[in-house]
């Protein structure tokens, strides 16, 4: 297997390893020793769930999250530069999207030391797929901004961007705040506009439903501590 920084998808829930995810990913995984993750002890249970008897004693741990500061990420990458493969996994979905290993891959990317993503599930590919919304056009925005002031601009910013550039704009919440955000959406977004929720994406409780404003408001729905990816088009 070439030597290389190997981003490795996780389950986006308590999902089937085998359902959404390649074996070949697993063959990746048992070849390495090296692992930059986002919490350790998450990062050890899904390894475990890719192979109950993979040997976890004998790998190698380095974290990376928000509060890692920026010499310690510098450091990061030594047993690669050493001609070890590591793996990077974040906490769900594909790592280096909306997740602090996007950092490390840069000092790689920087430094000419091979990159190899591989296949798993986004929820942002997922969610366009099934909203029935603009796939050619589309923007990722991460979180909204905590404020409500902010978050009310933001939301109207973006739900502009729908009408005068024909985007699909996405989106994403903390779960146990999901309540307050739709509450916003409602309020202050146009009752024409479209916004598909999808929840749980993957799991078996998965719901992706595409409706207008005014649709929603209907059947205002509760979502509190459910992993949920937002888009809104027109």
């Amino acid at each position: 297997m070439e030597t290389a920084l190997y981003l490795i998808p996780v389950t986006l829930g308590e999902t089937p390893i085998d359902q959404v995810l390649p074996s070949y990913n697993k063959e990746v995984i048992l070849s390495i020793q090296h692992f930059i993750v986002e919490d350790v002890r998450t990062a050890r249970r899904f390894l475990k769930k890719t192979d109950k008897d993979i040997d976890i004693d004998s790998l190698h741990f380095y974290t990376l999250n928000k509060h890692t500061t920026a010499e310690e990420v510098n450091t990061l990458l030594l047993p690669l530069e050493k001609g070890e493969s590591m793996g990077v996994i974040s906490e769900a979905g594909c790592p280096a999207i909306a997740d602090p290993g996007a950092d490390v891959v840069a000092i790689a990317q920087r430094k000419g030391l091979r990159t190899i993503p591989l296949v798993g599930p986004s929820s942002i590919i997922l969610s366009i797929m099934a909203s029935g919304f603009n796939g050619q056009s589309f923007a990722f925005h991460g979180y909204l901004p905590i404020d409500a002031g902010n978050r009310i601009k933001r939301l109207k910013e973006l739900e502009n961007r729908i009408y005068t550039e024909q985007q699909t704009q996405l989106f994403i919440e903390t779960p146990y705040r999901n309540n307050k955000l739709i509450e916003d959406i409602l309020k202050h977004c146009k009752p024409q506009t479209k916004l598909c929720i999808a929840a749980n994406i993957t799991c078996p409780e998965e719901s992706i439903q595409t409706k207008t404003i005014s649709e929603w408001k209907k059947k205002n729905p509760h979502l509190d501590k459910v992993p949920c990816i937002f888009l809104l088009y027109q």
